[in-house]
């Protein structure tokens, strides 16, 4: 079931993506290692967009799953949609929403980014390489980062087990401060977006002559003309 559902979700994302993005992009490549590239690329963008797509629909189908089994308790086709299954959801889209945040998006960035090493052979495993190294070293700036500020901040034995345990409570953490990030630039981003977008909509849209004064228009017009004339 959690295979159909992710089938279902990247070939939905694939759709999405095609339709999007440029037409130069993937396509019109004419180096034969340029468009391997870029599909591995496509791959993974669809792959992380699959996760972050079941990462939001996750909840409102935990909700629905749960009212359809006290709807119908008794109805055999439907048993499958049990806490079991949503537990492993969560704990699937958990560990692909990491993967995808720590690994494959910046390999992928990364990839299409890549050359591979002066003096080595051209071809994907040496931009796959060049690839790992510099993602290798990204991750290992980002930890002698963290290991700085966890030890300015306290250094006490807690904060080293916390980085030496890094899949209880180092990968937890940074998923959360990278929601949150994520949601605090949304809250940034909305007002000014929605001020824009009414702006522009100002622009283009012509404005409705209903609660004009007729009246007061005319008293100017007449005012204008009795100025002309004594002008001539």
């Amino acid at each position: 079931i959690c295979a159909l559902l992710f089938t279902s979700l990247y070939i939905l994302c694939h759709f999405i993506i095609t339709h999007f993005k440029k037409h130069t992009d993937f396509t019109a490549v004419h180096d034969d290692e340029d468009a391997a590239v870029n599909r591995i690329a496509l791959g993974l963008c669809t792959f992380t967009l699959a996760v972050a797509l079941g990462a939001v629909l996750l909840l409102p189908f935990s909700i629905i799953s749960n009212e359809v089994l006290l709807s119908f308790p008794q109805n055999y086709y439907i048993q499958w949609l049990n806490g079991s299954l949503v537990h492993g959801l969560w704990n699937l889209v958990f560990l692909f929403s990491n993967l995808s945040l720590v690994f494959l998006m910046p390999f992928a960035y990364f990839f299409t980014e890549s050359e591979g090493f002066a003096g080595s052979k051209k071809g994907i495993m040496a931009r796959v390489y060049e690839t790992s190294v510099v993602l290798l070293l990204l991750t290992l700036l980002v930890l002698g980062m963290v290991w700085v500020a966890s030890a300015i901040v306290g250094n006490d034995a807690a904060s080293r087990q916390s980085l030496y345990d890094l899949w209880e409570y180092y990968l937890p953490y940074l998923y959360s401060c990278i929601s949150l990030f994520g949601v605090l630039l949304l809250l940034l981003c909305t007002p000014f977006g929605l001020s824009t977008m009414f702006t522009v909509t100002g622009k283009l849209l012509v404005k409705p002559r209903l609660l004009e004064d007729l009246d007061e228009q005319l008293s100017c017009t007449r005012l204008e003309e009795a100025s002309m004339s004594r002008r001539i």
